[in-house]
């Protein structure tokens, strides 16, 4: 409909001599009903052009149109146009949502863009925890949003299994697999603490004895155990990846060293002190950087530089990274490298998680009970559920701090709107499950309250809102969406009823509620999110 609106204005415009490129016409809908199913502001935007009054405007092009699924038209305050449309497509809809079932919502504006989107990429050093869900909530659910939208994606995880941190942790393990064995120990100064090192340590102990363990037997045992930990933890939380690409392999393939020389050639760098820095205050960075230390040994940037070499070599059309925000100011230095070797920055677009605060009412949670270490993505999954989690990492834009409020996410009542949702579509398959007797409609007679037409209007909608969500890939869009679509439908049963002794009634709103059961899983599940059948 908006596009056909859009058709019928540049239809009016030409009559007039007006040129307007049809993509700048916009349509828009009404947050009030009064206000018309419809609304543009076409004619505040010819103002400058024309150089006339917008309302006079308005109502020239109202004398204008005129189209057989338009009821009426009003000119409205400043000059805004409002549609009042027949209902029929509304209820075409139904048929098509009943027909297309889990395709309803897919569309094609993606065009097979290849996309590669990496996100979480936890360094193999300990489990994942609160900070990590949201970067998975975000970055899998844009990955739904985009192939449902049409784009080829690919998902992708970064293992950081080369550099300091590596050492780090086999000398946290060794550290720990000598006190296991009795013997006095101390752990690095920058060493980890977590639980899961005395694990590995213990299983060490088991399999190798207590008369010592050759270091890379230590480090690969804690790689494959955490590496796997996270792997699991991820499928748990309907997490999975297309390709893991790792740090070693990198320096493996030379891509390290082929990346610094390429930049020593092309003038980009400089000794100082010892060390190799690159010049990347040329390109934005508030000051240049250090790619390799006096030490010889590089920082991690010249692998990252590296890394994203390679994934621009592998021929996506556009790369998008998730980062925390601690790496804010890592933009403009990434950036300015690929643009060092040649490689067009604009393709890069790096997401910014903001902090997650975890709270209970009001008292701030720091800590995980269990471990005295930060609140893990299972512990959070244990006491929310994982239709919880998903959905409340999702409720915000990521370029917004949030609070997490346990108290809120574990309530069984509508305050809860992860529980709201549900029980919407829990409600919905119930009635279904009661009903046997549906027959096909041709027709649709009997719906006409306000209540129906916000929730058939609402269902319309979605095709809409997978789009923009893609285009902007803001997937708190479908979070919103899917709690107003429940809460239209709520409105609905509450003024309603279903089941009546009047078969034509009755059928016709089995047909309306299946459908709304069908937008609220289709949804749903592009955040990663199921729909429940039981409550």
């Amino acid at each position: 409909m908006k596009e056909r609106l859009k058709n019928i204005i540049s239809k009016a415009l030409e009559k007039q001599d007006i040129k307007k490129d049809i993509d700048e016409i916009v349509i828009e809908i009404p947050k009030e009903r009064d206000n018309g199913d419809y609304s543009s502001n076409i004619a505040m935007q010819l103002t400058k052009e024309l150089h006339r009054n917008p309302r006079e405007i308005a109502e020239e092009l109202k004398e204008k149109i005129n189209d057989e699924q338009i009821v009426k038209i009003e000119v409205a305050g400043p000059g805004f146009l409002n549609f009042f449309v027949k209902k029929d497509y509304l209820f075409e809809n139904i048929k098509t949502i009943l027909n297309q079932k889990e395709n309803y919502g897919k569309s094609n504006i993606g065009n097979k863009e290849k996309l590669n989107i990496e996100f979480v990429s936890a360094n193999p050093t300990g489990i994942l925890h609160l900070g990590h869900a949201r970067g998975a909530s975000y970055g899998d659910s844009l990955a739904r949003i985009l192939e449902f939208a049409g784009y080829d994606v690919t998902r992708e995880y970064y293992i950081n299994d080369a550099g300091n941190q590596i050492h780090n942790l086999e000398l946290s393990i060794i550290g720990r697999y000598e006190e296991v064995c009795g013997r006095p120990s101390t752990l690095p100064k920058e060493g980890y603490h977590g639980k899961e090192i005395i694990d590995i340590a213990k299983e060490l102990k088991e399999t190798y004895g207590e008369n010592g363990i050759d270091s890379s037997i230590v480090k690969q045992k804690g790689l494959d155990y955490l590496l796997g930990q996270i792997k699991k933890d991820l499928t748990n939380f309907r997490v999975s990846f297309d390709i893991w690409s790792s740090e070693k392999s990198i320096y493996e393939k030379g891509l390290v060293d082929n990346v610094k020389e390429e930049l020593q050639k092309k003038g980009y760098t400089y000794e100082e002190n010892g060390a190799l820095w690159l010049k990347t205050s040329m390109f934005g960075d508030e000051k240049d950087r250090v790619i390799v230390k006096a030490d010889g040994s590089n920082t991690y940037l010249l692998p990252d530089i590296a890394y994203h070499k390679d994934k621009y070599s592998r021929g996506y059309d556009k790369l998008i990274d998730v980062f925390g925000a601690d790496h804010h100011g890592y933009i403009a230095r990434l950036k300015g490298a690929l643009a060092m070797l040649g490689e067009n920055p604009e393709k890069l677009d790096i997401a910014i998680l903001q902090m997650v605060r975890l709270v209970r009412g009001k008292e701030e949670i720091k800590m995980s009970k269990r471990t005295g270490n930060a609140v893990t993505i299972n512990e959070l999954v244990d006491e929310v559920g994982l239709n919880g989690v998903r959905y409340f990492f999702l409720a915000r834009s990521i370029d917004t701090q949030m609070d997490f409020d346990l108290e809120l996410a574990t309530k069984q009542s509508n305050e809860n709107p992860v529980y709201y949702i549900e029980y919407a579509h829990a409600r919905i398959c119930s009635i279904l499950e009661e009903y046997k007797e549906k027959e096909e409609i041709e027709h649709f007679e009997t719906i006409t309250s306000s209540y129906a037409i916000e929730l058939l209007s609402k269902m319309y909608e979605f095709k809409n809102i997978v789009e923009i969500a893609a285009r902007k890939r803001v997937p708190h869009m479908i979070t919103n969406y899917v709690y107003d679509l429940a809460t239209l439908f709520h409105t609905f049963y509450a003024h309603e009823k279903v089941l009546t002794e009047d078969k034509k009634y009755t059928n016709e709103r089995i047909h309306l509620i299946e459908a709304v059961g069908i937008v609220i899983r289709n949804a749903l599940a592009l955040i990663g999110v199921e729909a429940r059948n039981k409550m």
